[in-house]
């Protein structure tokens, strides 16, 4: 779990510690992916100047599937990458998960392993269509047209991977000098597929202060029989059976 963000637009300090209705994020983003069955372990990659604090409230929440607590690096990749080296040996398969995306579904990834598994591909991400007008402009900021929304898809995470092919495309990236948004593109520059499934609109990146605003107004409407965590992308294949940037660290 990349955590490793300074959350400057949010007042500044480790983004991970900001609260969320009187709980870190981090503690919203752990709790939700710990509650997946095939979760077998969590790593945290925490800012380097509040790895202490960062380690103290994982104590405090109480977790039991968080193995270890590590500083993350100067990039996403870096961290990505230090949370690897991290990861307990035996497990075939990881889930990269930002801690600025406190509101997933805790059964998010046992559905995304599953189609994973379906499919045969090495990674499968959740993303959502954009519902925005996007125009290419120029240099000098001249629209150069209108891009067909209809292929695009806003990417959030968890994104789930085959563990070797992750390792594989973090060792190619480091090698290359490569840096990317997120794992799936370091995955897809190794050549490997990656399958984009059914993303949930509520699970929102917390970067600014109204999007905490909307994150606190989410989190109060859900209760016991409103849709949100354990209901995650409900029209996904999957579900037949069953029916940038610093702070991105």
């Amino acid at each position: 779990m990349p955590a490793a963000g300074a959350g400057r637009r949010l007042g500044g300090g480790a983004k991970a510690l900001v609260s969320l209705a009187g709980r870190a994020l981090l503690a919203h983003a752990v709790a939700a992916i710990e509650a997946n069955r095939c979760t077998a372990a969590v790593v945290v990659v925490g800012h380097p100047d509040a790895l202490e604090g960062t380690a103290k409230l994982v104590a405090e929440e109480g977790f039991t599937k968080v193995t270890a607590v590590v500083a993350g690096g100067p990039t996403r990749r870096a961290s990505v990458a230090a949370g690897l080296r991290a990861l307990p040996p035996g497990l075939g398969f990881v889930a990269v998960h930002d801690v600025a995306r406190p509101l997933v579904g805790p059964g998010v990834v046992d559905r995304m392993l599953g189609l994973l598994l379906e499919t045969g591909a090495a990674g499968v991400v959740p993303g959502v269509p954009v519902t925005d007008t996007i125009r290419r402009v120029d240099a000098v900021q001249r629209s150069t047209g209108i891009v067909d929304r209809e292929q695009m898809r806003a990417m959030q995470t968890p994104q789930l991977f085959v563990r070797e092919v992750l390792e594989e495309a973090h060792r190619l990236a480091l090698r290359e000098r490569v840096e990317a948004a997120d794992e799936a593109t370091l995955v897809e520059l190794a050549g490997h597929l990656v399958l984009v499934v059914p993303g949930d609109p509520e699970n929102l990146k917390v970067t600014t202060p109204l999007d905490l605003a909307v994150a606190e107004t989410l989190l109060a409407r859900r209760g016991p029989a409103g849709r949100g965590p354990g209901d995650p992308w409900p029209d996904a294949p999957g579900d037949r059976e069953d029916r940038e940037d610093r702070e991105d660290r």
